[in-house]
């Protein structure tokens, strides 16, 4: 599988990558199925502190130790998990950040992290603070680059005005073209490379049925799905349409299953040039920010 540089990061990561979120932490399966997707080309492996409190990390640290220089991890931090349990605050302060990388680097039983993301973020947070904190953990070899997860266009600016990020982890599909706005060529413009996260729409790109979404209503979601389910597009036909922007590193896709795998990656070796991307934006009419903070 094609790798793409990571911004101006030295970390090359695999077109498709693997969002680990979904997995189920509790089964065999799970673990089977991260090293298919190795074998099959995939290096770069996705999850987040928050995730199962934990337990995602633990999983996939123990799935990749006999590959860890192999592969490339990413995973994210700013949720403190509160005291009882029984939910998250939001904490982007550089203490919490150096605390809680730690933990992540237990859990994934790995001595560093290769691309360490604020999980969201505001135009309110202490932004100086949370880059202070991933640049002392970059100086300490914890973190080989850093990023944040976030489809704020205030925030993104604020964060390529101040730091040496890698990446913008943010959704961007078919049915959310939000991005386009600006934020794809502004960080383009700054070598900073894009993740995309939604690029399936929950399924709704896939085979899911027809339903409201974002800001589309179920029948407009349904001319697309006719659309994409003519004879003329590849069932990756929409992680194909996203790669297509050069500033595009890498799109994480959400494998529950060994099949959903063989599928998205099969489909992803057809032929390209049959694809028309014009016919595909002309169906519906994109829908932009709101709220850019």
């Amino acid at each position: 599988m094609k790798k793409r540089r990571l911004g101006s990061s030295n970390l090359f990561v695999s077109e498709i990558s693997f969002g680990c979120m979904s997995l189920d932490v509790k089964s065999e399966e799970s673990e089977k199925i991260i090293h298919q997707a190795f074998e099959a080309g995939i290096n770069f492996f996705d999850t987040a502190d928050l995730y199962d409190k934990g337990e995602n990390e633990k999983m996939l640290g123990l799935a990749l130790k006999p590959i860890r220089d192999h592969v490339i991890i990413a995973t994210k931090v700013g949720n403190q998990l509160q005291e009882d349990g029984s939910g998250w605050d939001w904490n982007p302060t550089k203490a919490y950040i150096i605390k809680a990388v730690e933990n992540s680097l237990l859990r994934l039983q790995t001595d560093y992290i290769d691309l360490y993301q604020l999980h969201g973020g505001t135009i309110n947070d202490p932004i100086d603070e949370t880059i202070e904190a991933f640049e002392l953990l970059k100086q300490q070899g914890k973190i080989r680059a850093y990023g944040i997860s976030s489809i704020r266009p205030d925030v993104i600016r604020e964060w390529i005005k101040r730091s040496n990020m890698a990446s913008v982890m943010m959704q961007y599909s078919l049915l959310d073209r939000r991005p386009e706005e600006e934020s794809l060529d502004l960080l383009a413009h700054n070598n900073i490379s894009v993740i995309t996260r939604g690029t399936l729409a929950k399924g709704l790109l896939v085979d899911k049925e027809a339903k409201d979404y974002l800001g589309y209503s179920k029948s407009e979601v349904q001319q697309l799905q006719t659309e994409l389910q003519s004879k003329k597009y590849p069932i990756s036909a929409p992680v194909q349409f996203v790669l297509k922007q050069s500033v595009v590193s890498s799109a994480i896709l959400g494998f529950r299953t060994s099949k959903q795998l063989q599928t998205i990656l099969e489909s992803q070796n057809e032929q390209k040039e049959i694809l028309n991307f014009d016919a595909l934006r002309s169906v519906l009419k994109p829908i932009f920010y709101k709220k850019h903070s």
